[in-house]
Parts: structure tokens; sequence; C-alpha cells
């Protein structure tokens, strides 16, 4: 049986003793267990609950949290559902720096012979610096956007035929804007990305100022607008992600810094207008009881409550209300254990953190699959060497690993270990950004 958690943090002490006014969210925690892993599960309903309950678990050495949203479940797609041709695509670079960037392909159809290995792989010119963000989820196009960060050089693969993806382009610097770092489409099939540093002439320090800019499948810059806020003199305002409300003619993006030196200096969220990409106002998140988990705001999720959910660095997670009025309001509803936490992700009215500070594998990068209804699990970490699917169950929030998802090494999950990959390379992958098909 796996460890209870921690004892909550004063934030998370105050938000479940106090009904919020208006519509802030009433806060409850529970404890459970399960098998493999342990759960953490609500044991009360409240009236009106946006944040139910919290919970975790620990899969082996994998360490995820999840929070229970407030809302109807929507339907599901049938698990027995069979699909051929379902893949994943994992971005992943040379864990010692050597080699190039490469897209690496895994079967991810549970009704194939093949479920768990390595279908192909494209590599591409660039060695690798940083392999970092892809889209979070695969575009209508199959046109998947994926970038080396420290590079500053983003690739267009298209990926329409899975088991034979191409690289259909890439870039660098857009519009005066560099370093782009998250992508978000927008209704129209464009990408709307988060580019840290601007270099244009006039614009403010370059090193604390960034861009949002619009691109097409591509890759030519269809507009743009700068972060820099006369308001905000000297704050870090490099634009890390984003997340779209175009029912709301809005745009809510955050400022976090992906270099070591400015890396504890964001603190505020920015709302932008969609139709112009005008920005509306910079706004400071709320300051955590313990000081610091307010640091480093970085991936914005749009709640089943409306609100948008903002995960810091610094593990602490804000809900965001207001958006469409002159002053929206950051509050901060919860403190995970430690740092360092990492890519979030929203399923139905459940929000799952990865968290570093618990257990021997750092689990960074999750993702959902719609189709399959799978968890993709994996770490930024060369060291840990595997990426896992894990199930969860929508009524009950209870996950489990997918003990059918396996490498040719026949142990759970797929492998980047000193492998042999079929572009030709042997060596230790780093993954990063990870996206099912369609």
């Amino acid at each position: 049986m796996a460890p209870p958690l921690g004892t909550p943090s004063a934030d998370t002490k105050r938000s479940r003793t106090t009904q919020q006014a208006g519509n802030q969210p009433a806060f409850s925690l529970a404890r459970g267990k399960a098998d493999i892993l342990c759960a953490l599960k609500t044991s009360l309903v409240l009236q009106h609950p946006h944040l139910i309950a919290l919970g975790g678990f620990m899969l082996r050495s994998i360490f995820v949290v999840l929070v229970l949203l407030g809302s109807t479940i929507g339907s599901l797609r049938s698990q027995e559902q069979k699909a051929s041709g379902h893949y994943l695509f994992a971005w992943t670079g040379d864990a010692d720096g050597k080699g190039n960037d490469f897209l690496a392909v895994i079967d991810a159809d549970p009704e194939s012979t093949t479920y768990g290995r390595l279908m192909t792989t494209i590599t591409t010119d660039q060695p690798t610096k940083m392999v970092h963000h892809t889209e979070y989820t695969m575009p209508e196009s199959g046109m998947l956007f994926a970038n080396d960060h420290f590079a500053g050089r983003t690739f267009i693969f298209d990926v329409r035929d899975g088991l034979h993806p191409k690289v259909a382009g890439s870039f660098t610097d857009m519009d005066g804007y560099m370093h782009p770092h998250s992508y978000v489409r927008l209704p129209n099939g464009h990408v709307l990305a988060s580019f840290q540093h601007a270099h244009h002439h006039g614009s403010a320090d370059p090193a604390t100022t960034g861009g949002l800019v619009e691109i097409d499948d591509s890759g030519k810059v269809v507009r743009s607008a700068s972060s820099a806020d006369a308001a905000f003199p000297g704050a870090l305002l490099t634009p890390y992600s984003l997340v779209i409300l175009p029912d709301r003619d809005r745009v809510v993006s955050t400022n976090s810094s992906m270099h070591l030196e400015s890396i504890l200096h964001g603190v505020t969220y920015q709302v932008w207008r969609l139709s112009d990409l005008k920005l509306l106002k910079t706004s400071y998140v709320e300051v955590a009881q313990n000081h610091y988990s307010h640091v480093g705001p970085q991936e914005p999720r749009l709640g089943p409550d409306g609100s948008v959910y903002v995960q810091s660095l610094s593990c602490g997670l804000q809900r965001i209300t207001g958006l469409n009025t002159d002053t929206p309001k950051a509050q901060m509803v919860y403190t995970f254990p430690g740092s360092w936490c990492g890519v979030p992700t929203i399923v139905g009215h459940y929000f799952i953190q990865s968290v570093l500070a618990v257990h021997g594998l750092v689990a960074h990068w999750t993702g959902w699959d719609e189709k399959m209804q799978r968890l993709v699990v994996t770490s930024s970490l060369a060291s840990d060497g595997r990426l896992y699917l894990v199930k969860l169950d929508q009524k009950t929030g209870a996950l489990s690993l997918d003990e059918n998802f396996r490498d040719t090494d026949g142990k759970v999950g797929f492998s980047f270990v000193d492998r042999q990959w079929s572009h030709g390379w042997k060596g230790t992958g780093a993954p990063h950004g990870v996206v099912f098909s369609r």
C-alpha cells in the first residue's frame, strides 16, 4: 500500500474550511487506497462544488496527482471501440546531446499485435539542445508543431500517414520574436504560439518580454502581438503557455522563464482579446501562504466550470475567473508537494498533475487519448527511461497501468534506453512532448 499524501498546505486548509463567496470554489480532501496505486478520492459531495477532492497515486516510481473538478462527466467513447493505425508520436532528443532530434512513432492501438512497440522514426537535422514542447493534442490537419527550445527552432511534421511521417518545414524567429515554447490551435486551424523573447527595435528589455504569434500550417506568420506592458516595468513577461477561449473572445497566457537565472521571477498572467490579439490586462497570480508556490505560472487549462486552472513550476494551482471583466482574479486553491511540477491534463472533471518531488521517476508530461481513453505519462529525464500508458476510470477516479502496453523487452511501458532506432542511430532517447494520433 502506498503511503498517504502529506498534510494539506495552508492554502488548502483555507479553501476547505471556508465556503467561498460568489463562484469561488469550496474544497475538500479525502483519502483512500487501491491495489497497485494509492488513489485519494472524494467521500463527500458539496452543494456547489468546483473543486471537490484531491487525489494522488504512486505507480511504481511514477507520481501523478488528481484534482476532481466539479462538473457532469460527459459521455465517453466506448472503450471497446476498435481502431487501426493508432499511434503515439514522441518528440525525442539524444540524452547525451550528441545526436539529432527525432520523432518516434509508437503503436498505441490496444487491439494491435505490436501494441507498445516502436513503428518508425523520422529524424531532423537539428543537433539536440533541448527537445521540448509539441502541441498538446493532435491537430485535425495532422501537421504537428514541435520545438527544440534552446535551439529556438520549431519543426512542422506531417503525420497524416502515421507510419510515414515527414518533416514538412521548420522555422526559428518569427516577426521579431524568438524561442517559441507552446502551441495551441485556433478555431481557424492556425497555431497560436507563445514566444519567450523579443528582439525587434523599440521593444522593452528583450530578455523579459516576448509575444504571441499566429502561424499557419506552412509556417507563415499571420499576425503577432507583444507581451510588453508599460504598467509592469521590469516585470518578467515571457509567455510560457496559453489557453484559447473562443466563445469569450479571450486568450489567457502565463509568464514563466525557461532560463535558470530568471526562473523564479515569473508571477503574472495576461488576458488578451482573441479577435485582434490586443493585450487587455496583466495581473499577478495570488501569493501562496508558503510564499513560493505561486512562482512560475506555466500551464493554463480550461476547467469544466469555465474557470482557467494554472499549474506553477513551484507546484501551486491557481483558479482564474472574471476573464470578461476589467478585474480578472487568480486564487491559489491548492499546493502540491515540492517544486518543479510538470505538464497537467484535464480529463472530464479531473485535473491530473505530475509532481517531481515524490518518488524516483520524475513524471513530467501527461496527455490524454480521447479515442482509447488512456493517459500517457513520461519523463524528460533519460535515467527514467520509460513511457507508460495509464487507464483512468472517469466515474471513480481510479488509475491503473495498462499492463498490455509493453516493449520488446517484455516490460510494461516503452523504453528509450540504449536502443537501435529506426533511422540508424543507437543510443538513449530523452522524450518530452508526446501526442496521440486522432
